[in-house]
């Protein structure tokens, strides 16, 4: 049994879902489908996601909504007429997003309900569509498939005995169209996943299932060595490890948010990422190991912004017992999460997003700092960026980090941090934000072109 789960822009229009519908029908093991909800159709466009948080902002704030509201029904009533299917099931759509904006319908977490209801509503399109089509099809709400969450509105965590209940599919024999992007808690209330939570739902649904493959389809070949955007036409691919994939995605690759796959990674099932629109084209495979590590050592050179770095130096911090303990003890109880904590023998930096500190909440951390731990020195840096080198074989390749320092060099980009994993799988580096595609298409030079 396949799983195979279709992002935003594969369910965008009808003549996508077409494509969608031809990719599930051309091979009997792809029996369970998980499906986000309709994307961006063009640049222009907007995804029925944020219209359906528009709509919830407008509502919550007592301001009109009707327009928001026709814009959603109109999207999904295209869809439907383009298919050549009834358009009954935009009353049910409409009176449900009535109940949830009015609270006639009660959810502890109304914005979660809210924007679930563009994979719901997809899913069901979805199923009919291949029911149309002469084939055996159902459409499977998450509670109906078992998928048990945690109570973590947006952010919810699947619960261990969802799994056992996912199995239970396989005794169908249908396709089975399961919406994305939610779950239900043991007391019967809808949460959402996090960021990329339709990709979360695929590989739930995966490990639950014991799938043999997890393909998830979007709307490029493969997963590219480094992000198109910052270096034209980069070289693909073509095999990844659980762990490479892991450390990129975290550190900024489109592809999948860094939790997406980790269910399906746990149950060592293979991952394919595949083209909706060239379904035939190789991909991109990711497994437990890949055939080789050796002669390119480097795989792939993630980036991202919006880093800062808490500068904390005290003279003879290394003989002081539960400095560091301390210092992120403080950061825990003003709920604030971070990344990185690279040390010296006098002094310790922690690099966390941005977003976590508020200039509000800086001011409060510093006091603290400066009071309960006598420090010499606290100082925040903010507009950094991080980029990072990842590859299984660098353990084993002399020269990687020398390779990488020249690198900047040539570009003339000076390094804040660098912090390399136990795993000797990944090394990064902290540099300001403003020079991060100079940094990044000189690295791509030294590991892809030269190398």
């Amino acid at each position: 049994m396949k799983v195979a789960k279709f992002g935003g822009s594969s369910v965008s229009s009808a003549e996508q879902l077409k494509k969608v519908a031809s990719i599930i029908t051309s091979d009997p093991q792809r029996k369970c489908i998980v499906v986000s909800a309709p994307g961006k159709r063009h640049s222009e466009d907007t995804k029925v996601t944020d219209l359906l948080i528009q709509l919830g902002e407008r509502s919550y704030n007592g301001d009109e909504y009707e327009t928001v509201l026709s814009l959603v029904l109109d999207r999904f009533g295209e869809i439907l007429t383009d298919l050549g299917l009834s358009k009954s099931l935009l009353n049910e759509v409409e009176d449900q997003l009535r109940s949830i904006v009015s609270g006639e319908t009660v959810y502890t977490h109304r914005m979660d309900a809210l924007k679930a209801m563009g994979e719901d509503t997809l899913a069901k399109v979805l199923s009919q569509y291949l029911t149309t089509l002469g084939y055996d099809s159902s459409y499977v709400h998450p509670k109906e498939a078992g998928i048990i969450v945690s109570n973590e509105p947006g952010r919810a965590q699947v619960l261990d005995e969802s799994y056992k209940r996912l199995y239970e599919l396989r005794k169908r024999d249908e396709i089975l169209v399961i919406p994305g992007f939610f779950g239900y808690t043991k007391d019967d209330q809808l949460m959402a996943f996090p960021r990329g939570g339709s990709d979360i739902t695929g590989s739930i649904v995966a490990a639950g299932v014991k799938a043999s493959l997890y393909e998830n389809f979007t709307d490029v070949d493969s997963v590219y060595c480094v992000n198109p955007t910052i270096v034209p036409n980069p070289k693909e691919i073509v095999e990844l490890t659980y762990k490479e994939m892991r450390e990129l995605s975290y550190a900024g690759f489109s592809v999948f948010h860094d939790e997406a796959l980790i269910p399906a990674f746990k149950a060592r099932i293979p991952v394919s990422i595949k083209n909706t629109n060239y379904p035939d084209r190789k991909g991109t495979m990711i497994s437990a190991e890949r055939s080789t590590t050796k002669g390119q050592p480097v795989v792939g050179i993630a980036s991202d912004e919006g880093f800062l770095s808490l500068y904390v130096s005290k003279y003879l911090m290394n003989r002081e017992k539960g400095f560091g303990r301390h210092l992120l003890q403080i950061l825990e109880e003003e709920d604030i999460s971070f990344e990185h904590a690279p040390s010296g023998i006098d002094d310790m930096s922690v690099i966390m997003r941005s977003d976590q500190l508020t200039p509000e909440k800086e001011a409060v951390i510093v006091k603290r700092i400066e009071d309960e731990l006598s420090v010499d020195t606290v100082t925040i840096e903010r507009n950094l960026a991080m980029i990072m080198i990842v590859g299984e074989g660098m353990d084993s390749t002399i020269g990687v980090s020398s390779k990488a320092a020249r690198a900047f060099a040539s570009a003339s980009v000076n390094i804040e941090m660098i912090n390399q994993g136990s795993s000797e799988v990944s090394m990064m580096f902290g540099i300001k934000a403003d020079r991060l595609n100079d940094a990044v298409q000189s690295l791509y030079q030294a590991f892809f072109v030269e190398g």
